[in-house]
């Protein structure tokens, strides 16, 4: 059985590109692994919350100093992390907003990357422990950017901070072209192909 970290970023709701191409990647992992469970983590409906000064004055002060109302504060961090622990595979819907992803995934990467916990340096150099993950990124963007990175700020973030937390076998599926209407209706067929390509 493995056990599936569904992150959702959108603002679009059941009418984004991103969600469309991340149930599909849901769907075809539930097949290959028909006991899988699924936990979500939905950034836009839970209105999760950015790393704000209370929070980050709790989060360097050591945990035996804290007070209560500081664990109380940073408690969502410890769930974060240990949601990411405790998958087999993610599944991260990342469509591109302005050239980069939603502040609500950075906030949720800001939570994630905690040092000591998910990395530590070494005298070699910064280590990853979050390893032995399978992770699928679920791009979407109005424009064609798998053709013209110059703006895709997106794929190459996304697949650094992943590597550097040790989550290095990443797979990155595109439905892009969705404000372009000639490209737009085949869109998510040509993410789909991608997509079976990555699985065959």
């Amino acid at each position: 059985m493995k056990k599936i970290l569904h992150v959702i970023s959108t603002l679009n709701g059941q009418n984004s590109y991103s969600m469309a191409l991340s149930n599909k990647i849901l769907d075809q992992l539930s097949k290959e692994y028909p006991e899988s469970e699924v936990v979500e983590r939905n950034l836009v409906a839970q209105d999760f919350p950015h790393i704000t000064e209370d929070k980050w004055q709790a989060i360097i002060t050591p945990e035996e100093n804290r007070t209560e109302a500081q664990k109380e504060t940073i408690a969502i961090q410890d769930k974060v992390i240990q949601e990411v622990f405790d998958a087999d595979i993610l599944v991260i819907g990342a469509p591109l907003y302005n050239f980069g992803i939603p502040s609500q995934l950075k906030a949720w990467i800001d939570h994630l990357a905690k040092t000591g916990t998910t990395f530590k340096y070494t005298e070699e150099g910064p280590q990853g422990l979050v390893t032995g993950k399978k992770v699928y990124i679920a791009m979407s963007s109005g424009g064609v950017y798998s053709e013209n990175p110059a703006y895709d700020f997106v794929s190459d973030y996304l697949i650094k901070v992943f590597g550097f937390l040790g989550m290095t076998d990443v797979e990155l599926i595109r439905v892009e072209g969705i404000a372009i209407p000639e490209l737009r209706d085949g869109a998510l067929d040509k993410a789909e192909k991608q997509l079976a390509e990555s699985l065959a």
